[in-house]
């Protein structure tokens, strides 16, 4: 059973990904060390003891849709009520609005905590988090007061509605309409697939930010507006009124998260008469501007990114844990002999084989690096709200910077990390009554929502990449390499990682180089073709570098060895990898663009 790892976390919050230093500054005002630890605690305690248990069967009951009703898993309203009563739906919001206002870093750690115990039912508060801050950055006055303080207590939640049958990535294409209604409101009609709870028992009301065209837009993306259409009216006492004319039409069969209902929503197609005057339509409101909808929905998808990746962090955890117990219990042959060795009943467990061995290292460093990627892409966030001027821009580009790749890297890792977890198990592995197969199937979304990782590589290449005129990721660069070097003067049995370190990230400096050049010279066909191998090159260098960081830190907190024994791991065994990613990179366009005659 899945045990939160709370030193982990707290130690890469604090002294990997920056948290400790900020606070010593007093950055997040009265927020201390010890209060940290507290959320922490109670945020591991119960997605350990109470979210935990109802993960399986999530799994296994998944969501039902009857008679135009969706019902969730049993005992999924009850653990959903626990958790929000908790507050922690509100841990960054604004106060303004019952929320806590705490670090990001807070947040995406209770998230990792939340995803590991069952990404299922993590992904409504997710989902929610992005709708509160959408709509405090870009909705009116009127529409804060009425909806905030709801969903910011977790009473409502809240979902995104963007993909239509025929548009998936592709925005511009979509043909759900609104029309103006000459109250203030807008009628909205549509489909939209795809949309993570967009029905279910758990809460009052669904809020949905939905992505719909005026009659008069223009074409393509800048047409695009950002509409709030709740479940329920709700009165100006603030009670709840009468249906609004979107339902549920179907719920998916999904390879996993079986107990998310993922949703096909119907948008005015005349089942409801909300206000009562036989006029069609699901009445919305507009948030932000017309036509200025996707700049306001892109507030949700940046939250989501990041959100996502800690889902990758969170399957890959669950999944290394349930591989090291396996390992430690099972026995299997006879194992060659060295230090710590043992032997039960002649056989030895499967932990003492090499291989084994190996595969669990490499669990155990993809999980921990992703980890520190996501929270540091947090730290950055965090920084650049409680920075002001330049300080605030530059922390704004690292957070630019590192959130492709916290999305990517750490999704892709959980597929990886989650897949040799099968592999840890053998043929149990492939028996769904173990639980090692659920997390691969859980996994499996996670590179492909909130923009597949291929497009989080063209996001990394060609938007983050150019930033303050290649600046940013130069000044990234210097600051790796200040770790190497750390790690140079640093304890005897890393080995070679300082070496290894310098050279991974030379790698990633010619990558990058080459890249911008590519960019500037008007190769952009042959930068794109490079932008999936950097995306990994990038996260690897990251893993070397954040691991390496935990291992030098003076902290004496007794584990030390592990962190360097972890370090030394991922770079004599992976950042090898690094030189053949820069050769694919560099080299690869030609062939690539080469081969449509294979296909054809």
């Amino acid at each position: 059973m899945y045990r939160a790892p709370l030193e982990d976390i707290a130690f890469t919050l604090k002294h990997v990904a920056g948290l400790e230093a900020a606070l010593e500054i007093g950055r997040f005002g009265d927020l201390s060390d010890d209060l940290v630890d507290a959320i922490l605690e109670e945020a591991g305690r119960f997605a350990s003891n109470e979210m935990a248990p109802l993960g399986e069967i999530g799994d296994r009951q998944g969501a039902r849709l009857a008679d135009g009703k969706v019902t969730t898993p049993d005992g999924w309203p009850e653990l959903y009520r626990n958790w929000r009563e908790g507050g922690w739906n509100g841990l960054t919001a604004p106060e303004a609005f019952g929320g806590q206002n705490l670090p990001h870093m807070l947040n995406v750690a209770a998230l990792e905590m939340w995803n590991s115990a069952s990404m299922a039912f993590a992904l409504a508060p997710t989902l929610t988090m992005g709708a509160i801050e959408a709509l405090a950055s870009h909705g009116s006055d009127a529409l804060k007061a009425t909806y905030l303080a709801k969903m910011v207590s977790g009473e409502w939640t809240g979902t995104m509605n963007l993909t239509e049958p025929h548009a998936g990535s592709d925005l511009g294409v979509l043909k759900s309409r609104a029309e103006r209604a000459g109250d203030g409101t807008y009628r909205i009609f549509g489909q939209k697939i795809y949309i993570t709870w967009g029905e279910h028992d758990a809460a009052d009301n669904i809020i949905h930010l939905v992505l719909a065209r005026l009659p008069d837009a223009p074409a393509g993306t800048r047409g695009i507006s950002l509409f709030l259409v709740p479940k329920f009216l709700v009165n100006e006492d603030g009670s709840l009124g009468p249906r609004n004319d979107v339902f549920c039409h179907s719920i998916e069969h999904k390879l996993g998260i079986h107990g998310s209902p993922t949703c096909t929503m119907i948008y005015g197609d005349g089942r409801f008469d909300p206000a009562g005057s036989g006029q069609k339509g699901a009445v919305g409101y507009l948030v932000g501007e017309e036509n200025k909808g996707l700049a306001c929905m892109f507030t949700m998808m940046n939250n989501a990114r990041l959100a996502v990746g800690m889902q990758g962090v969170a399957v890959a955890e669950a999944a290394t844990q349930k591989a090291v117990a396996f390992a430690r219990e099972r026995t299997q042959g006879k194992a060659p002999a060295w230090a710590g060795a043992e032997k039960r009943d002649g056989m030895s467990p499967i932990i003492e084989h090499p291989d084994v061995l190996r595969m669990l290292m490499t669990m155990k460093a993809l999980t921990q690096g992703s980890r520190a990627i996501c929270y540091a892409c947090a730290h950055a966030i965090d920084m650049s709200h409680h920075t002001e001027g330049d300080e605030a821009r530059k922390w704004a580009e690292r957070a630019a910077l590192l959130t492709p790749v916290a999305k990517s890297f750490a999704t892709d890792a959980g597929v990886d990390v989650a897949s040799l977890g099968i592999q840890v198990h053998g043929g149990m592995g492939f028996i769904e009554e173990t639980g090692a197969a659920r997390y691969l199937r859980d996994a499996r979304i996670a590179p492909i929502y909130e923009g597949t990782n291929g497009i989080q590589a063209i996001d990394l290449v060609m938007r983050k990449l150019p930033l303050s005129s290649g600046g940013e990721v130069a000044g990234f660069l210097s600051e790796l390499r200040e770790i190497a070097e750390r790690v140079a003067t640093s304890d005897a049995a890393l080995g070679e990682t300082a070496e290894r370190l310098r050279k991974a990230i030379a790698d990633l400096e010619q990558a990058t180089t080459w890249l911008l050049e590519a960019q500037t010279g008007g190769r952009v066909a042959e930068a794109l073709a490079g932008a999936t191998p950097y995306q990994r090159l990038f996260g690897l260098v990251l893993t070397g570098a954040y691991l390496a960081k935990g291992a030098v830190a003076d902290v004496g907190d007794g584990g030390e060895a592990k962190r360097i024994a972890l370090c030394r791991f991922a770079a004599e065994n992976l950042l090898a990898e690094t030189a053949a990613l820069k050769d694919r990179v560099i080299s690869g366009a030609a062939s690539l663009l080469a081969a449509h005659a294979v296909l054809s």
